[in-house]
């Protein structure tokens, strides 16, 4: 008797695909970045979970790297709109490096959850708006923490 180690699917079958998946993942909805005259800016990230939209916003001084700090602090916002006072977050840092001729953002997250501090590393690839690309950093570092949120909630 010889065993086959390939199963074979039965001829019309198809795949089973539940029809209510459960997201486990917050959705990226919109982003904004206006610069004022005046040398101020401002971001405001917006994430939609359960057709609920919750919404972030920053403001601060303009420059190159003042722009992604107040991206990546409007993604922060955003996010404890959705956690409200189950997680605290703090930008630890943010930094726009040139690697393998593309944009690469990266930041530096605290997150605190019943006490505990963790500290969380993000990065996203950007090809053209490197100020989304900071807030989309943010969502990168702590996808997995609020995976966990999201599943005991």
């Amino acid at each position: 008797m010889s065993l086959s180690l390939k199963q074979q699917r039965p001829s019309g079958a198809t795949a089973v695909i539940p029809l209510n998946p459960r997201r486990e993942r917050l959705r990226f909805a919109d982003f904004s970045f206006t610069r004022t005259p005046s040398g101020q800016c401002s971001a405001e990230v917006s994430l939609e979970w359960d057709s609920v939209i919750y919404v972030g916003r920053a403001i601060g001084q303009s420059s190159p790297l003042g722009d992604f700090r107040v991206a990546a602090e409007a993604a922060l916002r955003a996010l404890e709109d959705f956690a409200k006072d189950a997680m605290h977050f703090e930008l630890l840092g943010v930094k726009h490096v040139r690697a393998f001729d593309a944009n690469l953002l990266i930041v530096s997250v605290a997150v605190r959850e019943d006490s505990q501090l963790t500290r969380l590393v993000g990065c996203y690839l950007a090809d053209n708006d490197t100020r989304r690309g900071a807030a989309m950093a943010v969502l990168n570092a702590t996808n997995r923490v609020l995976g966990n949120h999201i599943a005991t909630r």
